[in-house]
């Protein structure tokens, strides 16, 4: 019988990792062993990386770091709020990254994605839930530089947390481009999807204020609370990333205004339409209204109507509704009504 091998990417694969020396040496992936004696040691700069989709990645949360366990259901829940927590050794954060969702074909959906820091003296420590291009990227850039690790865990959570930031602004020039498109769409063309866009757009701008909201505070608080984890002169590197995140309210403000006021000019614009249809078909009615009358009173069943045995009574009967019409349609342009 057959023994079934485990599957190395989904069980045994090792949480991706830098050790930098005090020398000066920078190690990769390192495994369990190295790792334990790593964070006994104290010594040299660790980032650890976590796909908590993996179990005994998530397991070195605990096992080897020895984080409060409070902090590990936080990481454990892929949803949950962005807040920022000081722990006995170590600060905790949590950050919400946003990205268009390329998968669906809705053009306006977004994916999000929670990712977790624990800065140490000497450790820092991102988790998240399955693979995070985000992460991918600050790791391409360790790769090819061994000076970003050596700066230290604080600087290495900023290279992360200003890439979480930066990933609003993709979805802001797509929101951007869909704004410059509309006036065209409303005022010229008014095509009636555009009002289901720009709901959904809407939709859009309401959860990227709502995920951005508590960003904010958090990096309030990184900016301007003293920490032993986080140097005054690192400090100022956060303060770019609040600036940053101030600036994308700032946007998402704007679009919310533009949207609001775009969204009621399309209903005015139906209203008025709709306006303007009835007050053709009320005219057409008014206009009718003598044909209708004078037809109706020589259609009667009587002996006795004038012009009936007229020789000329059907085209003197044409011509004087034509002239009532006419009349009743002067009378109107001259009220205004028409």
């Amino acid at each position: 019988m057959a023994v079934p091998v485990p599957r190395p990417n989904e069980e045994t694969r090792l949480a991706r990792s830098f050790y930098r020396e005090p020398g000066g040496t920078v190690t990769r992936d390192l495994s369990l062993k190295d790792l334990s004696a790593c964070v006994r040691d104290g010594k040299g700069i660790l980032w650890v990386d976590i796909d908590t989709a993996v179990r005994s990645q998530l397991a070195l949360l605990e096992k080897v770091f020895g984080f409060h366990h409070l902090a590990i259901e936080d990481v454990m829940n892929p949803n949950g709020r962005a807040k920022v927590e000081p722990y006995d050794g170590y600060l905790f954060v949590v950050l919400r990254a946003v990205r268009l969702d390329e998968q669906t074909t809705d053009p306006y959906d977004l994916e999000t994605e929670n990712i977790h820091f624990f800065i140490g003296q000497n450790i820092l420590v991102t988790a998240h839930h399955g693979s995070s291009p985000l992460i991918d990227s600050v790791a391409d850039l360790v790769m090819r530089s061994n000076d970003v690790i050596g700066r230290g865990p604080g600087r290495l959570a900023h290279q992360v947390m200003d890439a979480a930031v930066d990933s609003f602004f993709p979805v802001l020039d797509r929101i951007d481009e869909f704004i410059d498109s509309l006036e065209e769409r409303v005022f010229q063309q008014f095509r009636e999807e555009a009002l289901r866009d720009i709901f959904a757009v809407k939709r859009m701008v309401l959860s990227l204020r709502r995920y951005l909201a508590p960003e904010r505070e958090i990096f309030n608080v990184l900016t301007n609370r003293p920490s032993p984890f986080l140097a005054p002169d690192i400090q100022l590197y956060y303060r770019d990333i609040y600036d940053h995140i101030l600036r994308i309210n700032d946007s998402l403000e704007t679009y919310r205004d533009l949207l609001s006021s775009t969204m009621e000019s399309y209903l005015s614009q139906v209203s008025n339409r709709l306006g303007l249809i009835t007050k053709g078909l009320s005219v057409v009615a008014t206009l009718s209204v003598p044909f209708v009358v004078v037809s109706g009173m020589w259609g009667m069943n009587f002996a006795k109507v004038p012009l009936a045995d007229h020789p000329y009574g059907f085209v003197i009967m044409l011509f004087l509704q034509l002239a009532l019409g006419a009349g009743l349609l002067w009378t109107l342009r001259r009220m205004g009504l028409f």
